[in-house]
């Protein structure tokens, strides 16, 4: 009986030992450290490994080409630096550059296996790949927008809407400024759009949306708004894990993502938000953008409701991609002359342009803007360095928002 009581109390340190490793284990290697001069060091501990490297869009890019519907495209690809091994089997690497204030994303190789950074608890899911964060602050710079200050905060909820289109019950998550819950006034409302594959959750998360619309509208160079982020594949519920279909693994597979479906179905959303949030509810006071796909909906959500938006923007919009002619709707994607006219003869307050130099969608973005040039129309251009990634966005947002509302 004796040694059964032991037995059962080594367990029990063992089992209580286990349980606490996550407040009191860990690594102790520290990863990544960002040095007084500006550069960056990433440790990575593998005794056993051959060889281990870092990639991230802080590095020099590689030059990649693809075709797609029968159309060569080029994009940019994250450079790749090379650790070596020290004491301990603890790899190490440091830039030789100094990294430039921005939030970055990067994922070690260990032999060939893509891995977050263990040494880093600030992950990012992008569809169905994870990466670590580096966030690299300077007072002033534009990575100041994605931090945390003390500021008044708006406040973040997930809600359920009813969609008739899809049929059943659907998740926005819906932004609200400092302020709202204890106030009575009525506000302008955003409505921001993912990319393929993405979720209502994406720019939150990886886009640091929340975080850019408190701190412009504490600095008072945004209006404080509703800002509304939706899930653009009207096939699914919600996020992954998040829904009924459980441990489906995310993809950019999706059904109905550009087809036409989701746009004949967001007058729903708005329908939604005016009724159950405190809105001016009119078109002056209605805004819209989207990334990519988000990008690409948001121009067609735009042409196919003149009476819904008076700014609408366009984040490397997917436009061009051969989607317009495969539809299932394709009467949303058809006339785009006598909607695009339609759409300016109501004088919108702003078209509003954005996509990275390297992006692979930069040609048929660019033929878009020859299109609208050709017919007089005006709009708002931004290019940036680099290509189809979320530094992008989130730049593209932060100048964005401030337009709005005036």
């Amino acid at each position: 009986m004796k040694k059964m009581l032991i037995f059962a109390a080594a367990l029990l340190m063992g089992a209580s030992a286990f349980a606490q490793q996550a407040l009191f284990g860990g690594s102790q290697v520290e990863s990544p450290v960002i040095n007084a001069d500006g550069t960056v060091t990433f440790r990575y501990r593998a005794p056993k490994a051959v060889r281990v490297t870092v990639s991230g869009d802080f590095m020099p890019v590689q030059h990649m080409e693809f075709e797609m519907n029968g159309r060569k495209m080029s994009y940019d690809a994250p450079g790749v630096g090379e650790l070596k091994e020290g004491a301990d089997g603890v790899w190490e690497y440091t830039t030789p550059f100094a990294v430039a204030p921005e939030m970055y994303t990067y994922t070690f190789s260990v032999d060939g296996l893509q891995t977050i950074d263990p040494a880093n608890v600030f992950v990012n899911r992008d569809i169905a790949s994870l990466t670590s964060v580096l966030l690299v602050p300077q007072e002033g710079a534009r990575s100041d927008l994605y931090a945390i200050h003390r500021v008044p905060h708006g406040s973040v909820s997930k809600v359920w809407y009813p969609s008739a289109t899809a049929g059943f019950d659907r998740r926005l998550t819906v932004y609200t400024p400092a302020g709202y819950e204890s106030s009575r006034e009525k506000y302008p409302v955003l409505y921001v759009l993912h990319g393929i594959g993405g979720d209502e959750d994406a720019w939150v998360t990886q886009g640091r949306a929340t975080q850019i619309l408190d701190n412009l509208i504490a600095r008072g160079q945004a209006r404080p708004m509703i800002v509304v982020f939706t899930n653009g594949n009207i096939s699914q519920e919600a996020a992954p894990l998040e829904n009924s279909t459980g441990y489906d693994r995310p993809t950019m597979s999706l059904p109905q993502t550009m087809e036409g479906t989701f746009e004949t179905s967001f007058p729903e959303v708005v329908k939604f938000i005016d009724s159950h949030y405190r809105t001016l509810a009119r078109k002056q006071s209605r805004a819209i953008c989207g990334l990519s796909m988000g990008g690409f909906h948001t121009l067609y959500i735009t042409l196919n409701n003149p009476d819904l938006f008076n700014y609408s923007g366009m984040f490397s919009a997917a436009i061009g991609t051969g989607s317009e002619q495969t539809a299932a709707h394709k009467e949303i994607y058809e006339d785009i002359d006598g909607k695009l006219a339609a759409y300016f003869a109501k004088k919108p307050a702003l078209l509003w342009i954005g996509i990275g130099s390297s992006d692979f969608l930069i040609q048929s973005n660019n033929d878009f803007r020859s299109k609208l040039d050709a017919a007089g129309y005006p709009y708002t251009y931004m290019e940036t360095d680099g290509g189809h990634i979320w530094r992008n966005w989130r730049i593209y947002l932060s100048e964005f928002v401030p337009l709005l509302f005036k």
